[in-house]
């Protein structure tokens, strides 16, 4: 590698950027545009969701009425937790946003001293929730109401019955703080994906990569350049995304080492997609039918926007395949719930994949390519 040849080859790449003002705009000003858009719709209740776990430690005649009580009318559709696992724990890897805990002395008399975090004269029902979920706080007013009327035909005064949150997050977090992740993962895999297939089908269909070979440039130059092209675009747009989001929402996200790391692997990963799908853009012209064609599914499918557990289950095991998914993942996993772990599986399944797509883009990226 000749870093002057990749130097020249990154200095066209940035020209040629800055005079493509329509490649400007949706790289940078329109994911800055959805943060907008988007996070002023989901300040507002999303179509709700009427499951509820319920993990009964109780298991007595009262805790049962309480339960058909959840369920008379259909006001909650209840999927029992079993007693022996953690609630908090259950409700982050289940993906549920609301868990009530029914506590052993739920039967206790109405003025039964409860021990620590207890209330005197009131039963604690502790509720699990996920401050992400947009609909949530609904669900928790309707169990509310629920466990007004069931004190209202108990016996004891004052009420039995005293609901106690407790997030399973260590801080309070809006749904915005769950967009914005998703926002950079979906704007740098437009950006490097478009980028590489339009750029790459344009060089076929005029023959440049043919005339490559004839200077010397290498192809390792190429894809360095290309690289270091995409992450300097890749950062712009995670930094204009973080910018406004702060500025207009307050966000509050944990940024660290693990963020620039996530950015490299996507642009490897969705570069190398980019190069894969060449071969399916027969002339430049066709080459964003082709990355709509797969953007789009990807975007919508992924978390992106919504939760995936929101979708039907033959989706969700379909978006688990798609490589966004995982950086949706890792990027919440890192800026959200500060979990090392679970950012490091994300970002290992990510890099596999990065490493086999970038592989089998360099291959098929051949420098006697011709129109």
């Amino acid at each position: 590698m000749t870093p002057r040849i990749i130097a020249a080859n990154l200095d066209v790449r940035l020209r040629s950027f800055y005079r493509q003002k329509s490649a400007m705009f949706f790289t940078f000003a329109f994911p800055v545009i959805l943060v907008l858009v988007f996070g002023t719709i989901f300040t507002t209740p999303d179509h709700l969701n009427l499951d509820l776990s319920v993990q009964d430690l109780s298991r007595t005649a009262s805790s049962t009425r309480l339960i058909d009580a959840l369920t008379a009318n259909e006001t909650f559709r209840i999927t029992q937790v079993a007693a022996d696992v953690d609630a908090t724990q259950y409700a982050r890897e289940q993906k549920k946003n609301l868990v009530l805990v029914i506590p052993a002395n739920f039967d206790a008399p109405p003025n039964h001293p409860l021990g620590q975090g207890g209330v005197a004269g009131a039963v604690p029902l502790t509720y699990v929730y996920d401050p992400s979920s947009t609909s949530v706080t609904t669900k928790i007013h309707l169990l509310d109401m629920v466990v007004a009327a069931a004190n209202q035909t108990a016996t004891g005064v004052p009420p039995r019955f005293k609901l106690v949150p407790a997030s399973i997050l260590p801080e309070r977090y809006r749904f915005i703080e769950f967009f914005v992740p998703g926002i950079i993962a979906m704007a740098i895999m437009t950006s490097c994906l478009s980028n590489a297939l339009n750029m790459n089908a344009e060089l076929r269909q005029k023959g440049i990569l043919r005339k490559l070979s004839t200077t010397p440039n290498t192809r390792a130059d190429w894809l360095v350049s290309s690289i270091l092209y995409q992450l300097i675009l890749s950062a712009i747009s995670t930094a204009a995304i973080l910018l406004v989001s702060y500025a207009v929402f307050d966000v509050r996200l944990h940024i660290g080492a693990w963020l620039p790391l996530i950015v490299v692997v996507e642009v490897i990963a969705f570069a190398g997609i980019g190069m894969l799908l060449t071969p399916f853009a027969k002339e430049a012209e066709s080459a964003s039918a082709v990355a709509n064609a797969f953007l789009f599914p990807m975007m919508f499918l992924s978390g992106t926007f919504f939760p995936v557990e929101m979708m039907p289950a033959f989706l969700q095991s379909f978006a688990k395949l798609l490589p966004l998914y995982y950086v949706n993942e890792a990027l919440r996993a890192a800026m959200i719930f500060a979990d090392d772990p679970a950012t490091l599986r994300s970002v290992g399944v990510t890099a596999a994949f990065a490493a086999v797509a970038f592989a089998a883009g360099t291959f098929k990226t051949r420098w006697d390519e011709g129109t």
